[in-house]
C-alpha cells in the first residue's frame, strides 16, 4: 500500500512540476531555440508542450497502475449465494408480472 501511495505522490508532483518548469524554461530562455521565437509562437509551444507534459506523466502513472500485482481475491460465500439468490427472485417474478399485480390489488 505503500508503494501506491508513494507512486501517487510522484506522479503528483511531477505533474506540477513538469508543466512550470517547461514554462519557466521557456519565458526565461533557457532551453535552447526559445530566443527566436515571437511572443506569440513561445506563449503557443510552451503550453503545448506543458499540456503534453502532464498528458505523459498521466499515461505513465496508468501504465505503472496497470503493471501493479493484483492478488485474486476471493469474494464473500455468504454474499455470493444471497446474491444468487435475489437474482433467481428477481427473475422468477419477473415471467409472472400479471400474477405479482393481482397479489397487489
Amino acid at each position: 500500500m505503500a508503494r501506491v501511495v508513494t507512486k501517487f505522490f510522484i506522479a503528483s508532483m511531477l505533474m506540477w512540476v513538469a508543466p512550470v518548469a517547461i514554462l519557466y524554461g521557456f519565458n526565461h530562455n533557457l532551453l535552447p531555440g526559445s530566443t527566436q521565437l515571437s511572443p506569440y509562437s513561445l506563449t503557443l509551444v510552451s503550453g503545448f508542450l506543458a499540456v503534453i507534459s502532464v498528458n505523459l506523466v498521466i499515461g505513465f502513472y496508468i501504465y505503472m497502475a496497470m503493471k501493479e500485482p493484483s492478488d485474486k481475491h476471493e469474494p464473500d460465500p455468504a454474499f455470493v449465494a444471497e446474491a444468487k439468490a435475489s437474482v433467481s427472485q428477481s427473475t422468477s417474478q419477473a415471467e409472472y408480472p400479471t400474477e405479482s399485480r393481482k397479489k397487489e390489488e
